[in-house]
């Protein structure tokens, strides 16, 4: 437990000083928000994996659900009251805070970090069954890259939009095909990077399914939320392969 410590403590030291300076970024240089919070994303989803290079511990459940406390708990250190007394967590908060996405900014940040983390855990022990909890990496991968990737790539290139609505509020907001495109691309690429966890029917049950089914779930979950959906019906998905392989013939 002691590497999984000093990760929290690096991941922390990373959270706050990576948002402090894109949100320097939106203040002092006009950077859109849209931009900021991406690469803030990047930063959260890439330097973990370094960090498990470097410092490896035994992932468990109880390590994941500590660690989404934690990252719940630093989210919570941004509510109002806190970043008005704080010129550096106000200035960290501006990397975040959409301005279509305020007042609930905060309240989806914090209710999707805890709907992920709990649906993550259901996913890797119900794959657990079939002995294929690598394959969680699959909807790791796509809503890392390819969700990543959709609100910029959308925001720069998005010419055929469309509209979601979002929770506790009738709010509508866009979103781009080609935005919903990444997606797509990044789980067929997910499939094939995590292709030795599977048998050639699997394999291409995978390609044929995973990649439409989690495209649907980030297009058509609620603003802000696509996180627990995109791990949801990837994980679904995944199972439903693992299903359907066992009734071809030598799958």
């Amino acid at each position: 437990m002691d590497n999984f410590w000093l990760n929290e403590l690096f991941k922390a030291v990373v959270l706050y000083g990576s948002a402090y300076f894109l949100g320097l970024w939106v203040i002092k240089h006009g950077i859109r928000v849209n931009y900021t919070r991406k690469i803030f994303h990047f930063i959260l989803f890439f330097f973990p994996l370094f960090l498990a290079d470097h410092l490896p511990f035994q992932a468990s459940t109880t390590t994941t659900l500590l660690s989404g406390a934690i990252f719940l708990f630093s989210i919570g250190t941004f509510i109002y009251p806190l970043r008005s007394r704080s010129s550096f967590l106000s200035t960290a908060y501006a990397a975040i805070d959409r301005p279509e996405d305020r007042p609930f900014t905060l309240l989806w940040v914090s209710t999707q970090v805890v709907a992920t983390y709990l649906v993550i855990v259901l996913m890797v022990v119900w794959l657990a069954h079939y002995g294929k909890q690598p394959l969680i990496y699959i909807a790791v991968l796509v809503a890392g890259i390819g969700d990543g990737l959709a609100e910029p790539v959308g925001v720069r290139f998005g010419k055929r939009k469309y509209r979601v609505k979002a929770l506790f509020t009738d709010r509508c907001y866009t979103r781009s095909f080609e935005g919903s495109a990444c997606v797509f691309l990044s789980a067929i690429l997910a499939t094939f990077i995590l292709r030795q966890h599977l048998n050639e029917v699997q394999f291409l049950l995978t390609l044929g399914i995973v990649p439409i089914t989690m495209t649907l779930a980030e297009a058509l979950s609620p603003h802000t939320w696509d996180g627990p959906f995109l791990y949801l019906i990837g994980g679904i998905s995944i199972v439903g392969v693992l299903e359907l392989s066992t009734m071809v013939p030598h799958a």
